[in-house]
């Protein structure tokens, strides 16, 4: 469908979310998100009115005349985003598809914000500083590949941490689900994989409905109940004082599985919850897929297929980022052999 200057668009119905440094636009229809600057807000309100394309530009160059502005080309865009309804009164080709994102409702946001408050985000930061000091004062409990061993059989062994790994990351993902429906949004649950992990992954594509302070609490939620688990435990295997019985076992393969997959948190080359909360803090979305848009000059195979913006102010944290995406995977061999040595 052709556009030209004299075109008026009608959109779908939007919802502007206000960010640190852009705005988050909710495609109401099918519950996608896109960040876009102010210039692009104040065209979409000036198309809203009914203007035409011309008028649009016309208006937004009185208030941005130092910048760039191309409205035929961000009207395009809108299209290819599916937000545009009829262009002069003609119907697009866009089919609208639901939100797919309507599970675990029958949770109550009552149970979640017994479990993430102004209180408990308190408690949670002191048990993992807690869990911090019970380490350094006992490195005993430092992970070791020794400590899966439970008993003589070695695949008995694998097989009874296996199951309690799985175990302590359905742990984990309740606290993702109980943390986001602590607001009454919607979620599900899915596999994926980061690198060669293969993960389970709570959907939490309706945080970007908060505003960015409170988002943090639902990436962080799967950590929070990891750091509890893990102050019990050590708690519990010092009072037991290495007796060597079967269940003092079983509580430093909880160590083992806790430590480790905080250190993997904290891997953030990955999209681990830890990158979420780095772009969080940074406002620099698809960090990542900018990163390696930047290295692909030098590796052209990490070029992206779908294009992303670097928003004004993120090339220094996309650079430094690109360094670490780099480096990382040699770091995570590299810790790997350190703990099986």
């Amino acid at each position: 469908m052709k556009l030209n200057a004299e075109s008026k668009l009608t959109l779908y119905p939007l919802k502007i979310h206000p960010d640190k440094k852009n705005f988050i636009i909710e495609d109401e229809a099918t519950g996608e998100f896109f960040e876009m600057p102010q210039i692009c807000i104040d065209a979409i309100e000036l198309i809203n009115q009914g203007k035409k394309l011309s008028e649009v530009e016309y208006q937004l160059l009185q208030v941005y005349s130092s910048e760039e502005v191309e409205v035929i080309d961000f009207a395009y865009q809108l299209m290819e985003f599916g937000l545009v309804k009829t262009v002069d009164g003609q119907a697009t080709s866009v089919v609208k598809k639901a939100p797919s994102i309507k599970g675990m409702q029958w949770i109550s946001p009552k149970l979640g914000k017994l479990f993430f408050n102004k209180i408990s985000t308190i408690l949670y930061f002191a048990f993992f500083i807690m869990n911090i000091t019970l380490i350094i004062f006992h490195p005993e409990f430092i992970p070791h590949y020794r400590d899966i061993f439970l008993v003589d059989s070695i695949v008995l062994s694998v097989l009874i941490y296996a199951a309690i790994s799985f175990l302590l990351l359905m742990i984990h993902e309740l606290g993702h689900i109980l943390a986001i429906r602590s607001y009454d949004l919607p979620t599900k649950l899915s596999v994926g994989h980061r690198l060669i992990f293969i993960v389970l992954e709570t959907d939490l594509t309706s945080a970007w409905k908060l505003p960015p302070r409170k988002r943090n609490t639902l990436y962080l939620g799967g950590m929070a109940f990891e750091q509890v688990i893990l102050s019990t435990t050590l708690l519990l295997s010092i009072f037991l004082n290495g007796s060597g019985t079967f269940w003092t076992s079983i509580l430093t393969i909880i160590i083992f599985d806790i430590c480790i997959k905080t250190v993997y948190q904290c891997c953030i080359y990955m999209k681990t919850d830890l990158y979420y909360v780095f772009e969080n803090m940074t406002s620099c979305y698809s960090l990542m897929e900018n990163s390696k848009d930047y290295l692909s000059k030098w590796f052209p195979f990490l070029k992206q297929k779908e294009n992303t913006e670097i928003f004004s102010g993120e090339s220094l944290v996309v650079r430094l980022y690109s360094i670490l995406y780099l480096i990382g995977p040699p770091l995570t061999v590299a810790l790997l052999v350190f703990i099986w040595l």
